[in-house]
């Protein structure tokens, strides 16, 4: 019994590893997931690799490719429109949540991360991580579990776009000057201009990725 438990811990601590090393760009879309080069690279054995990568199967992260292996999933451009759309209903509906139960050390917060992403625009990766706290901090401010769970659930799938697109200092200036309208809506109470805002910005980046993907 106690072997079943180390060997799950085991497996979800690889598993952890895995997420992790996808979220930061470690590995991304298209990017082949070999059990041998995993183990060295994350200092980990085959068998709870093994079973990660099962649970990143089941939870539709990788596919398994004849005479490849274990592949990360890459979005086409009608998946990545529908991730969009629902990231607009959730978001819009978060910011909307968070004008109306919001308190100020919570929006205060918000301008902080926010100013962070501007201070770290020359690393894409540190920003795109500030960027992920500003808009999960909304959704918490919203004061809605059921919010929360199907934000969480979209997670992974926001893990297949790939590359950050904060990767210049124009693109960072739209995406803070959006946040900011989003802050202010939120800080003002004013429900209807902050789920306008939110919605502004999910369109926008949407239009950014598709222009990212066309090259």
């Amino acid at each position: 019994m106690t072997a079943d438990h180390s060997d799950l811990s085991q497996g979800g601590v690889a598993f952890a590893k895995l997420m992790q090393a996808i979220e930061t760009g470690l590995y991304q879309p298209g990017d082949r997931l070999r059990e041998v080069e995993i183990a060295e690279r994350l200092s980990l054995s085959r068998t709870p690799i093994r079973e990660a990568l099962r649970k990143l199967e089941a939870e539709n992260i990788i596919e398994h490719r004849p005479r490849v292996g274990a592949v990360i999933r890459r979005l086409g451009q009608a998946e990545v429109v529908e991730l969009y759309e629902m990231r607009l209903v959730l978001e819009r509906t978060a910011a909307e949540m968070a004008a109306k139960h919001s308190v100020e050390a919570e929006v205060d917060a918000l301008a902080a991360l926010n100013a962070d992403i501007t201070q770290n625009g020359d690393d894409a990766a540190l920003a795109a991580a500030i960027n992920q706290k500003f808009h999960r901090a909304i959704y918490l401010a919203g004061r809605n579990r059921f919010l929360l769970d199907a934000a969480r659930a979209m997670n992974n799938a926001l893990l297949l776009l790939g590359p950050t697109t904060l990767a210049d200092a124009e693109r960072i200036a739209t995406v803070t000057d959006q946040h900011a309208q989003i802050i202010a809506a939120i800080r003002a109470g004013d429900i209807d201009a902050a789920g306008a805002a939110a919605e502004a910005h999910l369109q926008t980046s949407l239009r950014y990725r598709l222009k990212v993907m066309r090259g």
